[in-house]
């Protein structure tokens, strides 16, 4: 579930129903601040920056993260609690968080916001609610009450958690919206052989301009990340399916069932049949 289209210009979000338990992925750095809301739940939330040591949260029902990393970093959790694990995610855009600073502070330059990890805030999660109610309101949702709820959010996040900083020159990130359909793309033809010019141009960038920006937000080149994707969906499959290990190699980009076990075990550490059985 995601909101879309002109109502949501100010905000992207999408509501998750998450494994129980969730091996490590990548939080890419994008420009956009990032609230991930717990609907749902209970679990043990671990993060880390890239080969550093985890630190773990303890999260439950309307405790949120918030980032506006400049760097990638990684993530996993195990759900604790017989509720299904549900989270939000919110991207605040840019143009708004920048105008809205400008405005409470007073000056051109926006602020660095404070990393939250497992934080309580009633007035976020009453807003945030507001939000979740307005997704679901099929196509009911008011235009200016969301661009409301949106400045609303911008202006208590900047009010509570700027750090008295100001950011870096964000204009050499890779918007939020730009990597999640670049990901959408690589997803959609996992079984093609990858092209950096084809991904590029679904983005509407220059392939030099695009792998250089991707890479800064994820610290993978697409191609790197082509692979990661294809080994995530291939372990899906040998969990939740029947298929054979040479039908899920096809079905994921590998023709040669030898050049997939070994791309499987580099990227898990197990070949594709001792990662089923496991």
């Amino acid at each position: 579930m995601s909101g879309d289209g002109p109502a949501w210009a100010d905000l992207f979000v999408q509501v998750y129903s998450r494994n129980d338990n969730q091996e490590p992925f990548l939080v890419p750095a994008v420009a956009e601040p990032l609230i991930v809301w717990i609907m749902s739940g209970q679990a043990i939330v671990e993060e880390r920056d890239l080969q550093g040591e985890w630190l773990a949260s303890h999260v439950g029902v309307d405790d949120f993260f918030l980032t506006r990393s400049p760097t990638p970093y990684e993530m996993r959790w195990r759900s604790t609690g017989a509720d299904p694990f549900q989270v939000m995610h919110l991207y605040l855009s840019v143009p708004l968080f920048e105008r809205v600073a400008c405005e409470v502070l007073g000056r051109v330059a926006p602020p660095v916001l404070r990393d939250i990890s497992g934080g309580k805030d009633e007035q976020l999660s009453h807003l945030l609610a507001l939000i979740r109610q307005e997704l679901t309101a099929g196509g009911k949702g008011s235009h200016l009450f969301i661009q409301g709820l949106a400045q609303s959010l911008a202006v208590h996040l900047i009010r509570t958690y700027a750090s008295g900083e100001t950011s870096d020159d964000r204009h050499n990130a890779l918007p939020g919206f730009k990597l999640r359909r670049a990901v959408a793309h690589l997803e959609e033809h996992l079984a093609e052989p990858f092209s950096l010019a084809h991904l590029a141009e679904a983005v509407g960038m220059s392939a030099f301009h695009f792998s250089r920006l991707f890479k800064k937000a994820t610290g993978l080149s697409p191609s790197r990340h082509l692979i990661r994707q294809r080994i995530a969906k291939a372990q899906q499959l040998l969990q939740e399916t029947d298929l054979s290990i040479i039908e899920i190699g096809t079905s994921v980009g590998y023709s040669s069932p030898s050049h997939f076990a070994q791309v499987f075990r580099r990227e898990t550490g197990l070949p594709p049949s001792h990662y089923r059985r496991g």
